[in-house]
Parts: C-alpha cells; sequence; structure tokens
C-alpha cells in the first residue's frame, strides 16, 4: 500500500480486509450455488437477468470508465454516484468523532454532511466574494488542514454554486503542501461543461489526491447513480474494502455501458457545446434585468444569480411553472437563487417570467 495512504488511513482500518462477497472471488463453474440466490427467475423478470448479484465492480464498466477519464482501472472505484465516493472518504480517513474536513463554504452540502454523520469535524474556510467572483482560499485551506489535522479536503470545481474553476496548478501546489498529511480531494461533477482538463492528469505525482466523477449531469444518467473515485491503487483498494457488497446493479451497469458507447459519447460532447453557449445567451439575459444585482460566472451547467428581492424572483418563476434552487439558506446567499441551464426555451421562460417582476421588486 502507498505510505501516503497508509499514514493517512485511519488505524483500525489499515489491516482491515471490508466483506468478501460471493463475487469477490474470481471461480467459474456451470451450477453457481455459492450466493442463496433463487433457482428460479421472478416473473417480472422473463430473462432471468436479475436473479444473480451482480460483480462488485463490473468489469466492462470500469474499463470503459478507465479509458473515459483517462486512468488505469486499477484507479478507478464505481459507486453509487459521487455521493457514495464522498461517504467512503469520510469513513475511511476519519475515526468517528475524531476526525476533521475542511471545506469552503457555501459549497455542495454532502461534504459536511456525510462528515457530521460519521461524527467528524467540519472546518470552514468560506469562499472569498471577489471582483470575478466567489473564490476559494487554497492557502486558508491548507493552513486550515495543518492546524486542525485534517485527514480530507475537499475541492469543487466548477464550484457548486460558485461557478468557480479551479486551476490544475493551484491543486497540484495544494497537494503537494499537504502530501503525508492530509488528502485533497477534488469533486469534478460539473467538469464537462467547463472543457477543462481534469486533476485526474497529477494522479501520477500525487498520491494524496483523489477525483470525483459522475455520469449524472452531463451524460443525463442522475437516475442510475454511477460515480466514481480515482486515485492511486492503494486509495481504491482501501475504499473498496469500506464498500457495500455489490453497489453497482445489473441494470445500472447496462445503461452505463449505452451511455459510454461512441456514438452517445459524441452526442453528449455536442451537448456541452450548447450547453456552454445557452448559458452564456441566459447569463447576458439576466444581466438586462433590472431586478437582478449579480449573474457570477459560471463554468457548470448553472448560474448564481442574486437578486434585490430573491424571494419574489423565486415566487414569480414558480408561478410561471419554473423551479429553480432557493441558496437563501446558505452563508453569503441570502439574496441568491441558482439556475440550471435548460433547453433555450426553458431559458426563454425563466427570463420572461423574471422580466414580469413588479418593478418595486428591482429597487
Amino acid at each position: 500500500m502507498s505510505t501516503t495512504v497508509n499514514a493517512l488511513l485511519r488505524e483500525d482500518l489499515r489491516d482491515f480486509g471490508g466483506y468478501k462477497s460471493a463475487r469477490s472471488e474470481a471461480l467459474s463453474g456451470t451450477i453457481w450455488l455459492n450466493a442463496n440466490e433463487s433457482a428460479w427467475a421472478n416473473p417480472s423478470d422473463p430473462g432471468a437477468a436479475l436473479r444473480r448479484y451482480p460483480a462488485p465492480q463490473p468489469e466492462a464498466l470500469r474499463a470503459r470508465l478507465a479509458q473515459l477519464y483517462g486512468v488505469a482501472p486499477a484507479q478507478l472505484l464505481i459507486g453509487r454516484g459521487s455521493d457514495e465516493g464522498i461517504d467512503l472518504l469520510v469513513r475511511a480517513f476519519c475515526a468517528p468523532g475524531r476526525g476533521r474536513i475542511v471545506i469552503a463554504p457555501p459549497v455542495f452540502g454532502m461534504y459536511a454532511v456525510c462528515a457530521r454523520l460519521h461524527g467528524a469535524g467540519v472546518v470552514e474556510m468560506p469562499l472569498v466574494d471577489a471582483p470575478d467572483g466567489l473564490r476559494a482560499d487554497l492557502d486558508a485551506m491548507g493552513d486550515a488542514a495543518l492546524e486542525s489535522g485534517a485527514s480530507l479536503l475537499f475541492l469543487c470545481t466548477p464550484g457548486n454554486p460558485s461557478g468557480e474553476l479551479l486551476a490544475r496548478d493551484a491543486i497540484a501546489a495544494l497537494a503537494a503542501r499537504l502530501r503525508g498529511r492530509c488528502l485533497v480531494v477534488v469533486d469534478e461533477a460539473y467538469l464537462e461543461y467547463a472543457d477543462a482538463p481534469s486533476a485526474s492528469t497529477l494522479l501520477a505525482d500525487h498520491d494524496n489526491l483523489a477525483v470525483l466523477r459522475t455520469l449524472s449531469k452531463a451524460h443525463a444518467l442522475a437516475a442510475a447513480r454511477v460515480g466514481c473515485v480515482l486515485g492511486a491503487p492503494a486509495l481504491i483498494e482501501a475504499l473498496r474494502r469500506c464498500q457495500a457488497p455489490y453497489p453497482v446493479p445489473q441494470p445500472v451497469v447496462e445503461a452505463a455501458l449505452a451511455a459510454l458507447a461512441p456514438e452517445a459519447l459524441a452526442l453528449t460532447r455536442s451537448r456541452m457545446e450548447a450547453v456552454r453557449e445557452a448559458r452564456a445567451r441566459l447569463a447576458d439575459g439576466l444581466r438586462r434585468l433590472p431586478q437582478v444585482r449579480r449573474v457570477y460566472p459560471s463554468a457548470g451547467n448553472f448560474l448564481l444569480v442574486r437578486f434585490a428581492d430573491a424571494g419574489a424572483a423565486f415566487a414569480a418563476l414558480l408561478a410561471a411553472g419554473v423551479v429553480v434552487r432557493d441558496m437563501r439558506a446558505l452563508p453569503q446567499l441570502g439574496d441568491a437563487l441558482r439556475i440550471s441551464v435548460g433547453t433555450a426555451e426553458e431559458c426563454r421562460r425563466v427570463l420572461a417570467a423574471l422580466d414580469r417582476l413588479p418593478v418595486e421588486a428591482a429597487a
């Protein structure tokens, strides 16, 4: 095991073997009686495709995802969306009641939720509201990790809800600074919309780096729940020992493989360009509205928008049948909504609904 991974892993898990399921061993046979499965198919499953447990890490899907993300299969773990990856990292690297993570709020809430459910502390270094957008202070986050003894530091790029795209050089510098002390986790759920290189290109030089990817957003498989952790083979093996036996249902495997076929990937890539163009048009339209105070630059498929009266804006959109994300409960965002970039018609409906707001709502 990597020296860095072993040093950061919970001490009580360093020799932990995890659960060995009936499908975790490479066995061959024609009569399978080792998993207490039904000998008959369910009437709803005439092809008998579902009566057997699936592979813990389906080989074909793992290979396809590794090719997509430019890593070796041994550097990739498939899980139930990015959420499971976050939870596994917290469980593996934070001792219950004693571990700590570092985050930069406002940010994706599952980092803090997973930590608190596990009894780990959450160290917050808030985003800085700068002229060029909401920005993570990586130097301050690194200081906080070292001072608090945190074992995990979560970055989100593009940031949710900030839309910020972090520079790879800055991520590399932070990982180098924290090597042996803290694992840097880079959540790239929205990276396809940025058309930018992944932090996974840094894995060869930084064994304290983990990258989260998902098929939920750009690949339009949110309901399938397919996510990945990318990292050093030692890290992947440690997380696999902490994972539930059968994380990827067989119908999900088949849907994911179809979504990663060459023709499907080509269509996905063309849609990413369409989203980037629609994002720019929506941002321009919003900036022209008198009730809009600020539209933050975004590298994701969403825009963070401040309003003179965010409550009135939210209500006007809802009355028009448009549901957006109310961000007002988050720190620094008491006047903000997050709007996903939809189709051209959906974006037009957003602008039309907001344009009908009373003039006093813009005051």
